[in-house]
């Protein structure tokens, strides 16, 4: 089994792996604490993260926004108490949140009420 939680794995890059392979947009970023890899938010419409943890078993993350340093720990759904990671700590704090810049769409706001059917 691998680790919950690597200090020394940098993030697999600045914004989400899966969404970025596609041309997509997210809502926020999260990261891996395990192999780094940087997923979508469960508020995003693909929810890549999430897809990461269920794929992979790595149960935990840390928000990879600026100014947010907290973990989630899929498994017991509640805060984990977590380690300085490699940097960098956030994506750049001049990508747009949500992001990035010249791919959301201008009714991205609809698009996420449709996809939870409000």
């Amino acid at each position: 089994m691998t680790a919950a939680v690597d200090p020394s794995v940098p993030p697999s890059g600045t914004g989400c792996a899966e969404c970025d392979a596609v041309g997509g947009w997210w809502v926020h970023l999260r990261r891996c604490a395990a192999c780094g890899h940087i997923g979508c938010c469960d508020d995003s419409l693909a929810r890549h993260a999430t897809e990461h943890w269920r794929q992979s078993g790595h149960p935990i993350i840390r928000s990879f926004e600026p100014g947010e340093d907290w973990f989630w720990d899929y498994e017991s759904n509640d805060y984990y108490e977590g380690p300085a990671l490699a940097p960098p700590e956030c994506r750049p704090a001049d990508q747009t949140a949500p992001g990035p810049r010249g791919r959301v769409p201008h009714n991205w706001v609809a698009l996420l009420r449709q996809r939870d059917g409000s």
